[in-house]
């Protein structure tokens, strides 16, 4: 019996990265949901200042080179410029560039990609909301456009070179926190932004 469970395939990396975050995913979703970004210009002012702090933090794991050697072309996917064009266009001040974050290991860094890059899956449903105030990928939403190989092939092809990746159970475990981090930093930083 042991046998059997010492030998048992791992779930892919996206697998334990989605089961060991869920609850923070939620909540991150709840939070934002909560604090109405859509209901005027103003409000999704500060959803932008948002997106600008979390994606200015991580905008330099994209150009690392240890994790372009893991993730082959991770360098051609921040959208932090497009934030910045996005808070121009609607007659926003760009913040100044926030403080990078250096997440303790390559591993962990991937935790922090993941939610980074899976937010763009759901940002299809936020897209949609931003119609609603005017403004679409051309202008105002850019950020939470598409991508040009569409939202689904483009989020196969990153969760494929994720889950590709040769990592033992402690690097595993590294991701799962980074994300988690991730997302206390999204949830920690909304609360700062949003006008209570």
């Amino acid at each position: 019996m042991n046998a059997i469970v010492k030998n048992a395939p791992q779930l892919p990396l996206t697998k334990r990265l989605k089961s060991g975050t869920s609850g923070d995913h939620d909540s991150v979703d709840n939070l934002v949901m909560g604090s109405r970004p859509f209901e005027s210009l103003e409000r999704y002012g500060y959803f932008l200042r948002l997106q600008h702090r979390f994606h200015g933090s991580i905008n330099a794991l994209y150009q690392d080179a240890e994790l372009n050697r893991l993730l082959p072309g991770l360098h051609e996917l921040p959208r932090f410029a497009a934030v910045e064009q996005d808070l121009r266009d609607i007659g926003q001040d760009v913040p100044t560039a926030p403080a990078a974050i250096t997440p303790a290991t390559p591993y962990a860094a991937l935790g922090w990609l993941y939610c980074s890059e899976g937010s763009n899956l759901g940002a299809a449903f936020l897209y949609k909301e931003t119609q609603q105030i005017g403004l679409d990928g051309e202008r105002g939403a850019r950020h939470l456009a598409a991508h040009p190989d569409g939202r689904g092939l483009h989020w196969r092809q990153f969760t494929t070179l994720l889950d590709g990746l040769e990592l033992n159970e402690e690097q595993r475990q590294q991701a799962i926190q980074g994300a988690s981090d991730a997302f206390a930093f999204y949830r920690q930083a909304l609360r700062e932004i949003f006008p209570q």
